[in-house]
């Protein structure tokens, strides 16, 4: 592949990146506004994030499945495109049982572009030879503090939730469909033979170490991305213009993060990326929570960004170059397992913050990250690295197992 065509692929696959993070953004900066919306208790506004969760986690396998048998980038482009037109469907109802179907749906088509974005950013992770995966995931850091910043301008100003998500929708699907012929004119041929075939229902051990390691880094990532800002607000004591800042700070740092990622990665290696970035998320949010004020509950919704920065990228990145899986498809397994937290999650923090408390509601996140810490920290004995490839130097992306 050519240089120009090189860029010209990146650059489409960054923006799809970026319009998946702003545009989700603005919706969870709004949520203390939906609550209103809706008049629901936290405990009935997680179920309806609940039916977000089950969106996502029923398209990964099927578009996992899907990037085996048509072309992953028509796929790319159509999954987002619908994502689009999904999210200003959530205000057009108060009524609480259509929320919840345009919830599953905005899920649907959120977890679907996900998989398949991730798999176009694997297939030019190639064709650079060289570790970039975390420069996507930044685009996606990007539109989501950009995306913060515009909901909390909207909630300023006022501004009903429809002609908000309405706007922002229809100038994020203008730009998915300028750079889309970009991604076809650019997606390479798919070569599987009949013994790759069978190679991909024969699952490598590894993937489901990967994804036992997302289960716990996505779900308490999401945790905070729908939570955070209700926290802010309710807990803190902030008006709810100044609470979506909480999001924003929390994307803000993993923007950060991200965009210095590849280096961090070469330098340190996966492993001690991994476990340092989760005592940083565990720091981050015990701040938030032990010390109740604006100032602390934005540094540790910061610190914890920063921490979780490069946790989805090593996921990704290591699940996407697996011998014998499709990219997309490995993707499609380590998030279908990750998603499945979204299952206890989001409930389970609003039926605890409903008994005792937002605060010991988030707890619950903790749990799961001291969880992913431990099993990092097992990992990263020398009797559990034999067979896995667990190399503290960076081979080249396609043959570094983690």
């Amino acid at each position: 592949m050519k240089n120009n065509s090189k860029t010209s692929y990146r650059l489409a696959v960054l923006i799809f990146f970026f319009i998946n993070g702003f545009l989700y953004a603005n919706l969870t900066g709004r949520l203390p506004e939906l609550k209103g919306f809706f008049g629901v208790s936290n405990s009935t506004l997680g179920t309806m994030l609940f039916m977000t969760a089950i969106g996502a986690l029923v398209a990964m396998p099927l578009t996992g499945w899907l990037t085996t048998r048509y072309s992953s980038g028509k796929l790319t482009i159509w999954t987002g495109l619908l994502f689009c037109c999904a999210v200003p469907l959530i205000p057009l109802s108060n009524e609480v049982w259509t929320g919840r179907a345009f919830f599953f749906m905005t899920g649907f088509f959120s977890g679907a572009m996900d998989i398949t974005m991730n798999g176009q950013a694997v297939f030019v992770e190639r064709a650079y030879n060289k570790t970039i995966m975390s420069s996507f995931h930044a685009a996606y850091s990007i539109g989501m503090a950009l995306g913060a910043g515009s909901g909390a301008l909207f909630a300023t100003w006022r501004c009903p939730l429809l002609p908000h998500l309405l706007c922002t929708a229809l100038l994020s699907l203008i730009a998915l469909a300028l750079v889309s012929p970009l991604i076809t004119g650019n997606q390479p041929p798919r070569l599987q033979t009949q013994k790759d075939k069978h190679a991909t229902r024969r699952i490598p051990t590894l993937i489901w170490l990967i994804a036992i390691i997302a289960f716990c880094g996505m779900t308490g990532e999401g945790s905070i991305v729908d939570w955070s800002a209700i926290y802010v607000n309710t807990v803190v004591g902030t008006t709810k213009a100044f609470s979506a800042l909480a999001v924003g700070a929390f994307a803000t740092a993993m923007t950060i993060g991200r965009l210095l990622g590849d280096r961090i990665i070469d330098r340190f290696g996966k492993r001690t990326v991994l476990f340092t970035s989760c005592a940083a998320a565990i720091a981050g949010l015990s701040l938030a929570l032990l010390v109740v004020s604006p100032v602390t509950a934005l540094a540790g919704f910061f610190l914890v960004g920063a921490g979780l920065s490069n946790v989805v990228p090593v996921i990704y990145s290591t699940a996407g170059n697996i011998p014998g899986i499709e990219p997309a498809a490995g993707i499609a397994i380590a998030s279908t397992v990750g998603y499945t937290g979204f299952f206890v999650g989001p409930p389970s923090i609003g039926y605890l913050s409903d008994s005792f408390g937002l605060r010991v509601g988030l707890c619950f996140t903790l749990l799961l990250w001291i969880l992913m810490l431990a099993i990092i920290s097992i990992v990263m004995r020398p009797s559990a690295q034999r067979g896995l490839s667990l190399t503290a130097s960076r081979p080249h992306p396609r043959n570094e197992a983690l």
